[in-house]
């Protein structure tokens, strides 16, 4: 199975290790995904937004090609190619303000284009995604906001962005979604053991 990994931390996909002021447990997160994954083989295919220097800003020359159904941006049109290409999506990232940080936000108004990714066969009707080879997409959070206050008091923003009003819009919905919060709050053996939880998720996948 080749497995698409979008990945987004300043920090970097390398920052998995516990050193304070230089670490991000998204990245940690992304290590055992991978190390899950490995074990049955899969292709892994990771797209770094920091490390690859994705814009995530959409120009207007950009937007005027968008409306054109092309892509100006060479590493946008690059990660079209992968996720088409792709049996699972993988997201990872920390939600800061509810929301997902700038560069997956730009990677969906970017990557995500009319023509490429998605058809609209009538204007008004029910999209249809451009995704042939797509089994499943997971998402995997982390936050400081405890779950319950973010399902239910601030209603799922992620969620509605990305799985509503992006896969689910576009008419697929064999979606997953693993939320780590309060992470620093928790002590290290917690946190491995979230790790290891989530190591053998993925190698089951």
């Amino acid at each position: 199975m080749r497995v698409a990994i979008i990945f987004d931390h300043p920090y970097g996909a390398g920052a998995s290790d516990n050193v304070p002021h230089a670490r991000s447990y998204s990245a940690a997160l992304l290590a055992a995904v991978i190390r899950g994954l490995n074990t049955q083989q899969h292709e892994i295919d990771l797209m770094d937004l920091h490390a690859d220097g994705f814009n995530p800003v959409t120009s207007a020359q950009e937007l005027s090609a968008w409306r054109q159904k092309t892509t100006l941006d060479p590493l946008a049109a690059d990660y079209q190619k992968r996720l088409i290409a792709a049996d699972h999506i993988i997201f990872i990232f920390p939600v800061w303000w509810e929301s997902m940080p700038a560069l997956t936000k730009g990677f969906l108004d970017k990557v995500f284009a009319k023509g490429v990714l998605y058809n609209e066969p009538k204007p008004g009707r029910p999209f249809v995604h451009c995704l042939p080879n797509l089994q499943g997409v997971s998402l995997l959070t982390v936050m400081s906001t405890p779950d319950k206050i973010y399902r239910w008091y601030f209603g799922n923003p992620v969620t509605k962005i990305l799985f509503r009003g992006t896969f689910r819009k576009m008419g697929f919905h064999k979606l997953r979604w693993y939320n780590y919060t309060g992470m620093e709050r928790r002590s290290p053996e917690q946190r491995s053991q979230f790790l290891a939880k989530t190591e053998q998720r993925f190698a089951r996948l």
